[in-house]
Formats: structure tokens, C-alpha cells, sequence
């Protein structure tokens, strides 16, 4: 197997020998859990544009990489933060890209698929009152359900700026819910995946916080799917999830825990809508089939080596994620260049993405080992290393 040398702690290079990529049992979908991979997106790099400015989308190669998930069984989350909403992608550029990706699904047998609806055309300031929170998640909901799509309600920034207490949040979730055609699924993010959002739902402490999300939901539980919860800790998500009303699903966001929560207890369990999906879908899939077959034991030894390159993927500042996702899929072979929209390629260390590809050559991720070692050369060479 190739070696190549990545650095260590301490300034220096030491040899490593990748090992031979896991092969996962095909995947048979229907799973007995809904899964969701929030995808990323492929930027040009041919595109005469100013990076920090302007998202100039690869098209072809963004619709792609949502068919490879299709085919091994996940569903899309569309325009989510995975996609850089918020961090380099606008709102015109997301309705292009959920245009794009229903197109996509509509022709791809049992494809599943939610897109996100937030007011990210609303710059939060101390002017933005609680109505035009409210009017700027009505044009997002009703341009999405305009082109048949399912709703994913994410978190406001504009509205975390813009409220004062929780009944702000209580109004406006109230008012969109009222008005929705079909059941969505809310976006709970936590500080961790985005500064701004600190103190949602009126409160700094998440269980004080917890009980206004549940009243809201428990209101309108006829018109919420399920609740997606991203606070990277399982006791929350677990007890908020015991105190859903019947028939409302749990999404874990948890990239530090989601093989616990999907396997469940004996009170039971919370469906996906997971970032680091879209760089372990080979194994996540393969996971979800083993899970529909009651082959738990099988279930954990698949997903437990990957869980260690999520948490590495996510360490904080957690908000860089998405730099680790784009690697992966660069180093796989799923799009052939490592730049991201608004520069995020520069977001992490070149001793973070040389741990990153140690724990994802752990896991059996590497597809290709070859490809990958000389793809890892290529970007620790543009970055000074000789590897």
C-alpha cells in the first residue's frame, strides 16, 4: 500500500502506510430509519469571480455528488449549512441549487429530498423587527413549496438579533407553521455550528430553551415532521426526544454521537439529517442496512471507526466543518479539486487535514488509496510540505 509523509505535532513529518479500503455490503433501501446527508456544494474553479464574494457553483459536479448519495440509499438536505448557507452561498444561489436538485430527484427512483427555507436574505441588524423575520421565511417557504419541495425550517439569524423573548419565537414559528402546505422539519442549531445563534429559542441554557422549541411544536404538531437537533449532546437530544408529541420524528444533527441515537433505547430513537453523512455515506448506508436487519452488532462495528474522524472533522471551531467534508470528497475522487466557496479550503491546518486522512484511512475510507495519497501530496505541496 503507498506511504506517504504527513505532519505530526511538533513541526515535523512522519511516514505513514495507508491500508487497504473496507468494502461495505451493498445496501438495500427502504431502512427502518429515515437518513438524510446534508450535501455539499462543488465550487468552479474556473470561475472568474472573487471568492470571498461571489459562490460561483459547478453544477454538473454539485448534482452529481446528490446522485451518488441517492444511489447508495440517503436522502438530500438540501442548502443547508453543509452547503455554506450563510458562509459564502446566498439565498438566489440556494433556490437555484434546490431548483436543480428537485429537477435531479424527480428522475432518480426513490429519491429523498428536504431544502432548507431560513431568511438569510436578511441582514441581521438592530432594525430588523420580528415581521420582516417573518416575511422573509414566508418568500423562502413559499418559493420552495412553489417548486414542490419539502420544507427543512432553519435557524434564523435575523431572528435570534431581532428577538426579545420567547414569545418572539413562539410568534414567528407559529405564524409559518400556520401557513406551511406540508409538515417540516425544524432546524435547531446549536452555537457551536454558528456563533450568532447563541441563545435561540429566547434562552442561553438549552434546556430552558428546550421547552419553548417543545411548546411550539407541541402547538403545531400536525404541521412538524420532526425536529432536527445539532447541539453535539446526546442527554439533550435524547430528552427532548422523549417529550415529542406522537408522530413527530427526531433528527439527530449529533456528529459526535449519531450511532447511538439512530441504533435508540428502549424509549426510542431519532431518524438523520447529518453533515458528516455526506463524507461516511458508503458506511453510513451500509450501517442503515445492517440496522434494518437487526444486525446490530454489525451496525456498530461498521459506523464505530468512523465516529472518530467525525469528531475530528467537527472539533471546534466547529463551524469549519465543511472544510473537512470537501477534502474528503476531493480525496475520494467525488470532485476534482479541493477549493470551496469563500475560500473555506484554508479553513483548517495542514496538521488537522493530515489527521483527518490518518483516521479516515482508520475507518476504511479511502476508496483509493493511490489516488488519495497523491491528491494528499498535491495539497500539502501547494501548502510548503514535501509529503
Amino acid at each position: 500500500m503507498p506511504t506517504l509523509n504527513l505532519p505530526v505535532a511538533g513541526g515535523k513529518l512522519a511516514p505513514f502506510t495507508t491500508r487497504p479500503p473496507r468494502r461495505f455490503p451493498a445496501a438495500q433501501p427502504p431502512f427502518t430509519r429515515i437518513a438524510y446527508a446534508a450535501a455539499h456544494v462543488v465550487p468552479d474553479p474556473l470561475a472568474d469571480t472573487d471568492p470571498w464574494l461571489d459562490a460561483a457553483i459547478d453544477w454538473d459536479a454539485t448534482i452529481a455528488f446528490r446522485r451518488y448519495l441517492w444511489s447508495l440509499g440517503l436522502g438530500v438536505a438540501e442548502a443547508m449549512d453543509t452547503a455554506q448557507r450563510g458562509m459564502g452561498v446566498d439565498w438566489p444561489t440556494s433556490l437555484e441549487l434546490i431548483r436543480r436538485s428537485l429537477d435531479a430527484a424527480e428522475g432518480t427512483p426513490g429519491a429523498l429530498i428536504a431544502s432548507g427555507a431560513g431568511t438569510d436574505q436578511l441582514e441581521p441588524s438592530p432594525s430588523v423587527t420580528i415581521d420582516d423575520v417573518i416575511a422573509a421565511y414566508e418568500e423562502q417557504c413559499g418559493a420552495i413549496e412553489n417548486l414542490g419541495g419539502n420544507i427543512v425550517l432553519m435557524a434564523s439569524r435575523a431572528l435570534a438579533k431581532a428577538a426579545r423573548a420567547p414569545d418572539d419565537y413562539q410568534k414567528v414559528y407559529g405564524r409559518i407553521l400556520d401557513q406551511v402546505k406540508e409538515p417540516v422539519i425544524i432546524h435547531w442549531l446549536g452555537e457551536m455550528f454558528d456563533p450568532a445563534l447563541e441563545g435561540y429559542w429566547g434562552y442561553r441554557d438549552h434546556y430552558q430553551a428546550m421547552e419553548v422549541a417543545l411548546d411550539v411544536i407541541t402547538t403545531h404538531a400536525h404541521k412538524v415532521a420532526g425536529v432536527k437537533v445539532s447541539l453535539l449532546d446526546k442527554d439533550k437530544e435524547i430528552a427532548m426526544r422523549r417529550h415529542l408529541p406522537q408522530g413527530v420524528r427526531m433528527f439527530t444533527g449529533d456528529d459526535f454521537n449519531y450511532a447511538e441515537l439512530i441504533a435508540g433505547d428502549a424509549h426510542g430513537y431519532s431518524d438523520a439529517l447529518l453533515g458528516i453523512f455526506d463524507v461516511i455515506a458508503p458506511a453510513a448506508a451500509a450501517a442503515l442496512g445492517a440496522l434494518t436487519r437487526e444486525e446490530m452488532r454489525s451496525f456498530h462495528d461498521i459506523l464505530a471507526p468512523t465516529v472518530p474522524l467525525s469528531r475530528h472533522i467537527f472539533r471546534a471551531p466547529t463551524r469549519f466543518y465543511k472544510t473537512g467534508v470537501v477534502f474528503m470528497a476531493y480525496l475520494n475522487g467525488l470532485q476534482n479539486h479541493f477549493t470551496m466557496v469563500g475560500g473555506q479550503e484554508s479553513a483548517r491546518s495542514s496538521l488537522h487535514l493530515a489527521e483527518l486522512f490518518r483516521l479516515a484511512d482508520g475507518a476504511g475510507l479511502l476508496l483509493d488509496p493511490d489516488q488519495a495519497c497523491a491528491r494528499m501530496r498535491r495539497v500539502m505541496a501547494v501548502r510548503g510540505i514535501e509529503a
